[in-house]
């Protein structure tokens, strides 16, 4: 279908274009990867036989998804990625700032300007890259950030009463009819503002202060959590977990080799430092068990966990700490030697939550500790 020549309501009919909601939509395009053999989470490391495949099913069984699990797991990512399982392109009503479908409009606008123009409507065509819509509850989101209020410059503007829906500004979920929303954080959302999406979620209906809207809302849901904020900061209210159909759990990597391959992945390192400093193996891997350490030592809070960015920075500063070196050294050419990891304290001390006795013992010393328990470890191996 080539759909620079739809331009219009009427050639859409013509072309045959059949809409589907969003979840069929990824559900279909999973299967078709699923079939070909083709991973939908490229660069996603050591969840193939974990996340990756509840991540699926929930997708084939057309959920929203709610990813639980400690800092630095990748849960974001995830989200992000669901956008390539969307169909390239989209039809909308020109103009709609809800992503009207034109075969089945929701809003006042859409519906008066297909009344209005009838199979002349304009169709405007929006990429998969742009049904995303992220947002970071923090504990001053309001209703109408997530939901829409009524806007009294808009009604001046247009000469409208308040009694007149085309005075309503939706909030950023009416915005993503028709996409992928992530709501990251989802316990730091206020009780209240948690109990806002319970009808959006299994109803389809939104309240904007006193109008009756039945607008259906397409929305694929995905949440993140962390189980720390549910004794620090605030919870998820049980009727709105009880709407999340499929509550997914990540995890750090289990080895050391996913623990590498995700670090020598992610790890930003200029091609003149690449060229300049050469890292050994087991460099790389007394870097990667300080990570591991970190996760069973007894100074620092397992419930907040060990970022994989731990060991990306340290990683990082380990090449700069001999490039540092051999700089003032003058040479062009050297390799990361045990001592330059003094280097990589920095990174692990702004990089793990520390208990009362970990507190009392100063984030410098049990980051020493860390490294001195890893070069054991790694040594006696």
């Amino acid at each position: 279908m080539d759909i620079s020549k739809i331009i219009t309501l009427g050639q859409l009919k013509q072309s045959g274009y059949k809409p589907l909601g969003i979840k069929e939509e990824v559900r279909n395009n999973l299967i078709s990867k699923i079939r070909a053999k083709e991973n939908p989470f490229t660069g996603i490391l050591g969840y193939e036989d974990t996340v990756i495949p509840d991540t699926e099913r929930a997708l084939l069984s057309r959920h929203n998804i709610l990813f639980l699990g400690l800092r630095g797991q990748a849960k974001t990512r995830m989200a992000r990625q669901m956008v390539d399982l969307l169909d390239e392109y989209m039809p909308i009503v020109a103009g709609s700032e809800v992503n009207d479908n034109p075969l089945n409009p929701l809003s006042k606008y859409a519906k008066d300007k297909i009344a209005e123009h009838g199979d002349d409507t304009p169709i405007h065509w929006v990429h998969r890259s742009e049904r995303y819509g992220e947002k970071l509850a923090t504990p001053d989101v309001s209703v109408a950030d997530l939901i829409g209020d009524i806007d009294p410059i808009k009604a001046a503007n247009l000469r409208l009463n308040f009694a007149d829906e085309m005075v309503i500004h939706f909030g950023i979920i009416p915005r993503s009819n028709r996409c992928i929303f992530v709501i990251n954080e989802l316990p730091d959302l206020q009780a209240r503002i948690q109990v806002a999406l319970f009808n959006i979620l299994q109803e389809g209906d939104i309240q904007i202060r006193g109008f009756k809207l039945r607008m259906p809302l397409d929305i694929l849901f995905v949440f993140t959590a962390n189980p720390e904020d549910y004794t620090n900061r605030g919870s998820i209210v049980t009727p709105l977990k009880d709407r999340i159909e499929s509550q997914i759990l990540t995890h750090y990597p289990k080895s050391i080799e996913t623990s590498l391959a995700i670090t020598e992945q992610e790890a930003d390192i200029l091609p003149e430092q690449a060229n300049r400093v050469e890292i050994s193996d087991l460099v790389k891997r007394l870097i990667e068990q300080i990570a591991f350490e970190a996760r069973n030592n007894e100074y620092v809070d397992k419930k907040s966990g060990v970022s994989a960015r731990l060991t990306i920075a340290a990683y990082e500063n380990a090449v700069s700490a001999a490039e540092r070196r051999a700089i003032i050294h003058n040479e062009t050419q050297t390799q990361v030697w045990v001592n330059d990891l003094a280097g990589i304290i920095p990174s692990i001390t702004g990089k793990i939550e520390l208990v009362y006795e970990g507190e009392q013992e100063g984030p410098y010393q049990v980051a020493v500790n860390l490294l001195d328990k890893s070069i054991r470890t790694q040594f006696v191996q």
